[in-house]
């Protein structure tokens, strides 16, 4: 992904300094969040709280940490009175010492609760959503897993979570681990039963989640839905086809270029009644012709998606927006694979991988909330100073 030129990093930063204590003195902080966290340590012996360990491992990955020994590295460099905002209290005899060790890192990150951290992270996130206006737009939550490639557990499992992303703001707000006896299908719901609110929330999914079940349980909770719909309901794909489309006018159109291809997008859109599927009050067709600018080859493809939202809640360009909002989430696996090397880890022990998806999250998650457009660069930014991760997280 190129350089953004026109990052908004050191603004950024000079808000956030500037009103940091009007934004959130009436919410917890990273350091009260982490302690939600349960030990899994026996108290006799433990020198630093497991709040202020996780802590030190945010600010590392926030700082462009790749691996536990980069985070280690992080921790054995940062100077005393950085480590003293966090909390932590190096023995003026043994300063090196006393420090938490790339070791201690590991062995706590593999035995940490990862439901528990997952929930402390995404709730200090969704602390600093931005808080929406009356005449904001619809609220999109995006659903999709991604595999961790590099952490191959034993008989070659992947470590495969399942996570919701707001369109947005970018921000993480919840994330689970699909276990080995299940799937994502099975996780959809317990994934989202983790939002206090889901009220007015749009949720969007790919085809896999195009299941009746979650339909029903959006819609219990208050919900809407907008799903990509393809062979694994062929009933219901068989009658979106079949609607009049021809005799539809067209609604929307939009341009695109990037990825090395321009992308020509066309949407149409008709109310409907008797669909297959709970809820449906609209169906949507998208036809994408898209153009690689290096080849010339062109290629026109034909989605369809239905939405539990009424034509008075949401027009053709509202529910372009959020089909193509979903993707976002794609980006963000995009970031965590090229950026954090996540796909090249190895790291496999115990709830290691995903604790340190969580903290990609956070880091993105944190550059997103004050505006950071190139999440390398603002990881370049924050490793040239020790204080800058302290800033972002709110600890100093």
């Amino acid at each position: 992904m190129p350089a953004d030129t026109s990052s908004l990093i050191p603004p950024a930063f000079d808000q956030l300094h500037k009103h940091s204590e009007v934004r959130f003195e009436e919410v917890p902080g990273l350091l009260e969040r982490l302690a939600e966290v349960p030990d899994p340590r026996d108290a006799r012996g433990v020198r630093h709280r497991l709040a202020v360990v996780l802590a030190l491992t945010a600010c590392a990955v926030l700082a462009g940490a790749t691996s536990l020994l980069a985070v280690g590295e992080w921790i054995a460099d940062a100077p005393a009175h950085v480590l003293g905002q966090v909390g932590a209290r190096p023995d003026p005899l043994l300063p090196k010492r006393a420090l938490p060790a790339e070791t201690t890192v590991r062995r706590l990150l593999a035995r940490t609760d990862g439901d528990a951290l997952d929930r402390a992270v995404g709730r200090w996130l969704a602390d600093r959503r931005p808080k929406p206006t009356g005449t904001a737009g619809l609220r999109g939550l995006a659903v999709d897993g991604k595999s961790l490639r590099g952490a191959a557990k034993a008989k070659g499992r992947k470590i495969h979570l399942l996570a919701a992303l707001e369109h947005t703001t970018g921000l993480v707000p919840v994330q689970l681990d699909v276990g080995e006896k299940t799937n994502e299908i099975t996780c959809f719901q317990p994934l989202l039963d983790t939002v206090a609110d889901l009220a007015g929330v749009v949720v969007t999914s790919d085809a896999m989640h195009s299941q009746r079940d979650h339909a029903d349980y959006l819609l219990g909770r208050g919900a809407h839905y907008i799903v990509i719909v393809k062979g694994n309901q062929k009933k219901l794909r068989r009658q979106l086809k079949a609607l009049p489309w021809k005799d539809i006018p067209l609604q929307g159109r939009t341009k695109g270029v990037g990825h090395g291809r321009s992308e020509i997008r066309r949407i149409k859109v008709a109310t409907v009644n008797n669909l297959l599927f709970p809820g449906a009050r609209q169906a949507v067709q998208i036809k994408r012709r898209r153009t690689d600018r290096k080849t010339g080859k062109t290629t026109v493809k034909t989605v369809y998606a239905v939405a539990s939202l009424s034509a008075e809640q949401a027009t053709p360009a509202q529910l372009a927006r959020l089909v193509r909002g979903h993707w976002t989430i794609e980006t963000l696996h995009y970031i965590r694979d090229t950026t954090f090397a996540e796909d090249a880890s190895q790291v496999r022990t115990g709830n290691t991988p995903r604790a340190m998806a969580t903290w990609r999250n956070l880091a993105i998650g944190a550059l997103r909330a004050v505006g950071a457009k190139n999440i390398a660069a603002g990881l370049r930014h924050n490793a040239r100073d020790p204080h800058r991760p302290l800033a972002l997280l709110s600890l100093g």
